[in-house]
């Protein structure tokens, strides 16, 4: 996003980023549809800091963010993920498909190759600065590289590509990037339609739903779920069949435990629930196929994400004491310790969800930084602390830019 623009010409950007037309933002916010308009064009100014906390708040961005106050570190992050936007934009590759080049050079496959295996490590890892620029020069040159082979060594591309692809939906989605999200993940599934690997499709399906998750598009998401796991379960009633096509028939149905949470439908939650940990209990491993990282304690963890969801802050809270995270990424054990920190603030204990947070921001300093619910949940524990806001939540809230 450009420097130097206006207060509503960023509550527009961000609007649109979340896909949310004026008359759903201005019902989030219990205003007018009009009000909105105004805002956006300038002709109504907000000077309230309760009015722009709650703007904020919807829009998944920090006060400061909205007033052109962010620290310098935090606009080159922005820059960063701007030029892996722009990777996405157009075709990738439009020289090569226009203007043929040479066939690869001797070495250059084994390099990509290399550089590719950099890139889950650095997902997992939630480490952004890193990932960014890697993933920005990859999709372009391995674009390039599949149009300039043949053969296996042009179908080992389309899987590099491919996951590569996957790889930049996983991060836009950690990063609230959703729509972002949603054109690598239907990148991913067209490069795995090519290569006719009919897992990678559906890995690029799964993507997808996490997208439409967070578009807070839940209808779509469950569609998209539902559709891929329809279709794997054949495979998986094949005593023979393969883990991979186990792990995400299993990370399908923790997409769809989520979707029924959120909707409010317990009964749904619990069974998609169950149907992932009976899939689970068949690997008896935790793997990382597709980069889903499903066995048995992402499956504990989304039974701790589930009754956050559904309200349900103390099973939440026993749940959680059962689960032990040390062997999966940083960036589950993040999400594991939010939702800690979500389920103790619905309790009203601010100590415990202090400590969680804090936590949280050791394991994965970045995604604490870029991910909304970190500020979603200090404003909260600012509310509830009312006029005894201790140090330790006073410095969260002013790293994330939520008013004390």
């Amino acid at each position: 996003m450009e420097q130097g623009l206006s207060l509503g010409e960023r509550v527009a950007y961000h609007r649109r980023r979340q896909g949310l037309s004026q008359r759903e933002l201005a019902a989030e916010l219990s205003r007018s549809e009009s009000w909105v308009s105004q805002v956006e064009r300038g002709a109504r100014t907000v000077d309230r800091l309760s009015v722009l906390q709650q703007i904020a708040d919807v829009l998944g961005v920090s006060v400061a963010e909205l007033r052109s106050e962010v620290t310098a570190e935090a606009s080159e992050r922005r820059s960063d993920v701007e030029r892996l936007r722009l990777a996405l934009t157009g075709h990738p590759a439009l020289d090569a498909v226009i203007n043929p080049s040479s066939p690869l050079k001797k070495g250059e496959f084994r390099e990509l190759q290399k550089r590719h295996e950099r890139i889950w490590p650095l997902v997992h890892g939630s480490q952004y600065e890193k990932l960014e620029p890697l993933l920005t020069s990859l999709i372009a040159e391995l674009e390039s590289a599949v149009r300039r082979s043949e053969g296996d060594e042009r179908m080992a591309l389309f899987e590099l590509l491919g996951s590569t692809y996957q790889a930049a939906a996983a991060m836009f989605t950690q990063l609230g990037e959703s729509d972002a999200a949603w054109v690598a993940a239907d990148r991913s599934v067209l490069v795995a339609e090519n290569m006719a690997e009919p897992l990678a499709v559906i890995a690029g399906a799964f993507r997808m739903a996490h997208a439409f998750l967070g578009l807070r598009q839940l209808n779509e998401a469950q569609h998209v779920a539902e559709r891929a796991a329809g279709v794997l379960k054949p495979q998986v009633e094949d005593p023979e069949t393969s883990p991979e096509a186990l792990s995400l028939y299993g990370a399908m149905h923790l997409v769809l435990t989520i979707v029924a949470a959120r909707d409010g439908d317990r009964q749904a939650a619990h069974q998609y629930l169950q149907e992932a940990r009976a899939i689970a209990d068949r690997l008896g491993v935790d793997r990382n196929d597709f980069g889903t990282e499903f066995g048995p304690t992402n499956v504990a963890i989304h039974a701790v994400s589930a009754a956050v969801e559904l309200g349900d802050a103390g099973e939440a809270i026993d749940l959680a004491k059962n689960v032990d995270t040390s062997r999966l990424s940083p960036e589950r054990q993040f999400r594991f310790l939010l939702d800690v920190a979500r389920a103790e603030t619905q309790r009203r204990h601010l100590g415990e969800a202090i400590g969680a947070l804090q936590k949280s921001r050791a394991v994965a300093p970045e995604h604490f930084l870029s991910h909304h619910l970190p500020r979603d949940i200090v404003r909260d524990l600012v509310q509830l602390a009312g006029r005894r806001v201790t140090a330790e939540l006073r410095e969260l809230a002013r790293e994330l830019g939520v008013i004390p």
